[in-house]
């Protein structure tokens, strides 16, 4: 049988090389285009990274309210479970006592030979069973029945302060479970922001977030917080609570933006305006849509140093008007807390505390 051999191949040409090359290139390109593997991303322009990067210091400011409200919820929760606990602990020592004085009288009782069989169920560490024994020994005299009372309403004091335990644990729990949620959301926007301003020169990143130097001066001024309000228009404030709220503010003109942060260092938006009214002596909220409701409503024309106002139509950010078209605000974690114009945001109301 005759051999089979492959006939050999002849080297191609230069022309039909560099034709089988691109041949090859074009392709290798078409079937990465088709799986994805090897495209290039879409390079953004400076204006579509500050668009994406505003969205996105949006979201992460609502869902930061949301979880300022539930570690609001959850920490009250936490107060009242332990306050619950507390009770429960007093309630049991008092019950403890109650069934050893009992313990004493039936032992005595029981000495003298009287003793009834339903006091041995009435001795039981069994609840259940002790009321049964409880129920059937009221046939003995009057200060013994007393003492079983007692420890009957006691009993049942015990069972009403552990089930409102349990059902505040179960309220604990799922605050819990929201704060959760809420920081993986706020922890995921802000780092897919910081990956798109990352693509920026400091140039352009200084241009996108508004760090070109306004805010580092105000900061440096607000050592002496009458130098800033001779800048926003030495407008006087209404009253002595909102003057300290407002030279509060000042004095935290470059004090970093830390989401959840109430100060006395870094603060979110919502931080700032409760931490100026409490120097104040005043109690806010901590959320932006609960300090909304906080005080009395005010229209953009009527608005006076001191009053929070709000912007977006989810009332997720908040700032302290100084007068003259200014409020002081914590914008986001790429800018600290600065002097601004309230035209800047989509405008959504305004409320006086104080």
């Amino acid at each position: 049988m005759a051999a089979h051999r492959k006939p050999p191949q002849r080297p191609l040409s230069g022309h039909a090389a560099r034709t089988a090359a691109t041949l090859a290139l074009a392709g290798a390109a078409t079937a990465t285009g088709f799986d994805g593997t090897a495209n290039a991303a879409p390079q953004l322009t400076q204006a579509q990274v500050k668009a994406k990067v505003d969205t996105l210091y949006r979201e992460a400011e609502a869902a930061t309210e949301k979880y300022n409200g539930a570690k609001e919820e959850s920490d009250s929760a936490q107060r009242r479970l332990s306050a619950l606990q507390e009770e429960t602990a007093r309630g049991q020592e008092k019950l403890n006592s109650a069934r050893d004085a009992l313990g004493s009288m039936v032992a005595a009782q029981y000495r003298d030979g009287g003793i009834d069989p339903a006091w041995q169920l009435a001795l039981s560490s069994d609840p259940d069973r002790y009321l049964d024994g409880a129920a059937l020994a009221e046939r003995v005299g009057d200060r013994q029945a007393g003492a079983v009372s007692r420890v009957r309403r006691q009993l049942r004091e015990i069972e009403r302060l552990r089930g409102a335990a349990r059902i505040e644990l179960t309220s604990l729990r799922s605050r819990q479970a929201e704060l959760k949620r809420q920081k993986k959301t706020v922890v995921g926007k802000l780092d897919e922001a910081r990956r798109l301003l990352a693509r920026l020169t400091p140039r352009q990143r200084a241009e996108v977030t508004g760090a070109d130097g306004t805010a580092g001066r105000a900061s440096r001024s607000a050592a002496d917080p009458r130098e800033p309000l001779e800048r926003a228009g030495s407008v006087p404030a209404p009253t002595a609570r909102a003057a300290a709220a407002v030279s509060y503010a000042y004095g935290k003109l470059g004090s970093p933006y830390v989401w959840g942060a109430t100060g006395p260092n870094a603060f979110d938006c919502s931080g700032l305006a409760q931490a100026a009214y409490r120097s104040a002596g005043i109690s806010l909220p901590r959320t932006t849509y609960a300090q909304i409701n906080a005080g009395r409503r005010v229209s953009r024309s009527e608005l006076q140093p001191g009053d929070l106002v709000f912007f977006y139509s989810g009332i997720s950010h908040v700032g302290i008007y100084v007068g003259n078209g200014q409020m002081i605000h914590a914008p986001n974690p790429s800018a600290p807390v600065r002097l601004a114009p309230i035209d800047q945001m989509p405008f959504a109301g305004a409320t006086r505390v104080a």
